[in-house]
């Protein structure tokens, strides 16, 4: 009898999640601000780069990509990194950009981001000023 599930177990196949790994276009919308763009570059073992498209003073390229990190687990994707970032029309922030997110399809994500600045605010109660967002990405073929 165990045999016979054991069989009918390994003939059933396995549900497989697609992986990150590859580059990625990644439109984003912080609260209260215009579209950004950031190429996403995801290696093996959970490494990773942003090159920013136009986030640097007067909407340019950002000169050397950014250090970035994803996990996936259970579908979930998280992808996350140290960058700075216009907000609003006055003023630039550094923090950590993370993005939340489950596969559309193969080829194809959709989710929500927070930017955590290195900036103190007492009013928060976790003591960092942060904003929120959505995002959209497609694999570079």
């Amino acid at each position: 009898m165990l045999s016979i599930i054991a069989a009918a177990l390994l003939s059933v196949p396995a549900q497989q999640t697609a992986s990150p790994v590859g580059r990625w276009e990644v439109k984003f919308t912080l609260l209260d601000s215009t579209e950004k763009h950031l190429v996403f570059t995801a290696q093996e073992n959970g490494d990773g780069s942003f090159q920013l498209l136009d986030t640097a003073p007067d909407n340019k390229p950002v000169k050397d990509p950014k250090a970035a990190a994803w996990s996936l687990t259970n579908g979930n994707l998280s992808i996350s990194g140290e960058v700075e970032l216009p907000i609003g029309s006055c003023c630039r922030e550094t923090g950590t950009l993370i993005f939340k997110s489950k596969f559309k399809s193969s080829d194809s994500l959709q989710g929500k981001l927070i930017f955590v600045t290195n900036t103190d605010e007492e009013e928060s109660a976790y003591k960092y000023h942060s904003t929120v967002g959505t995002f959209s990405a497609s694999r570079v073929k």
